[in-house]
């Protein structure tokens, strides 16, 4: 079968195995580089940087580039947890179970320890499991990332189902919106939150099950001494606030950020520490479809391209983990730079007054005629159609795929 992109209401519904896989390795390899670049030893190299990483939601964006930092430039043994569709003899998975495939093959062919989950890492019963492999392991974790994202989220005490929304708080929310394939921008309006909507949300992407994590690992003896937790959240730009930042998806973001300060008390007897990292703004499968935000990222990736300060996914953990968390000597844990709410600022390039002064100059004369000379719209499709390993380079999109579980 040839293997083309589906796209459907501004989400692409099937993934590429040989292009997904593909860029897993090319986010490999930039991490191989900017290790010898900066001259950081690995563990394997007598380096001190993290031992053991448990990540959460690691198949995709964030996550995924998270664990390849930890495991390709500093030797860390890592822990993976996704929820992904395996593949069938007649259709493929999930663009998050190739990631995670190419990942544990490049981990073994390096002699690294690495283990993945597939399930429901909302469950207790996941949580079992990761503690049992840490045991079996006979390790304890120095470092747990948090970067879980779902639409729904099952309460492990009551098995109520809750469901997560994007609108906006109070009232309605209207503005353009760009469609990353097309290039057309159409004015949407997205109706105010009602019932429990921000409760629900909160529920799903707050930080309750974050901290239940925490809770659960540290009583069974499995985080170290010094053990360190981040989840990332987003602040963006306050002209995308409404929508955002002050929605729903806001208030379970500062929930995340509230919850942190209770995670941090709870890890100082171990000499640990949580924190939230603020990160930029980036493509993802929702971003084609919310006012502003799609084109908000088309300006700024023009901008911020022209500057040489554009980062992906990859960039933005290489940099966390090298600028932020192992700043230490021989790579050790070092001061984090917080701001005065305690979260870590790598979305700093993104928020500098000089970028967004250019981006609110650029932004309200935005149209349909002069879209692709004021937004980087091919890099929007690109980055859109990459999350499901579509526009890779070097990938044969011509080649009939006969195996649905192989990977390159």
């Amino acid at each position: 079968m040839v293997i083309k992109p589906m796209i459907r209401s501004n989400v692409c519904i099937n993934a590429h195995p040989i292009g997904c896989a593909k860029e897993t390795e090319r986010q490999i390899q930039y991490v191989k580089a900017q290790k010898s670049k900066r001259g950081i030893k690995s563990l394997q190299e007598g380096g001190d940087g993290p031992k053991n990483v448990l990540v959460l939601g690691c198949s995709t964006g964030y996550g995924l580039a998270s664990r390849i930092s930890a495991a390709f430039e500093y030797g860390s043994s890592t822990v993976g947890v996704s929820f992904e569709h395996e593949p069938t003899e007649k259709k493929a998975g999930t663009p998050g179970w190739y990631n995670n495939a190419k990942f544990d093959k490049e981990a073994k062919a390096e002699g690294l320890k690495s283990e993945t989950i597939n399930g429901d890492a909302f469950s207790d019963e996941v949580r079992a499991q990761v503690i049992e492999i840490a045991k079996k392991w006979g390790v304890k974790f120095d470092l747990v990332i948090y970067s879980l994202a779902s639409p729904v989220r099952k309460d492990p005490d009551t098995q109520v189902l809750y469901k997560s929304v994007l609108k906006p708080v109070g009232k309605e929310y209207s503005g353009s919106a760009l469609d990353m394939m097309t290039g057309k921008i159409d004015y949407k309006t997205i109706q105010p939150a009602e019932g429990d909507d921000e409760a629900n949300t909160i529920k799903v992407m707050g930080g309750e099950d974050w901290e239940r994590w925490i809770s659960q690992l540290k009583n069974a003896d499995v985080l170290s001494q010094g053990c360190r937790t981040i989840a990332y959240s987003y602040i963006g730009p306050k002209l995308s606030h409404a929508i955002y930042r002050d929605g729903t998806i806001g208030g379970a973001k500062k929930d995340l950020e509230k919850r942190a300060h209770s995670i941090d008390q709870a890890l100082k007897e171990l000499g640990g520490a949580a924190y939230v990292s603020e990160n930029k703004g980036l493509v993802t499968r929702s971003s084609a479809v919310i006012p502003v935000i799609s084109l908000y990222l088309g300006v700024l990736f023009k901008i911020m391209k022209a500057r040489g300060t554009h980062e992906g996914c990859i960039e933005q953990m290489e940099r966390l983990f090298a600028e932020r968390l192992f700043t230490g000597e021989n790579a050790s844990a070092g001061t984090v730079a917080v701001d005065s709410e305690n979260r870590i600022r790598i979305d700093d390039w993104e928020l500098d007054p000089t970028v967004q002064a250019e981006v609110d100059k650029i932004m309200p004369n935005v149209t349909q005629e002069n879209v692709q000379e004021t937004t980087d719209l091919e890099g929007l499709r690109h980055d859109f159609l990459l999350i499901n390993g579509f526009d890779v380079p070097g990938v044969d999109y011509e080649k009939d795929i006969t195996d649905f579980y192989a990977i390159e």
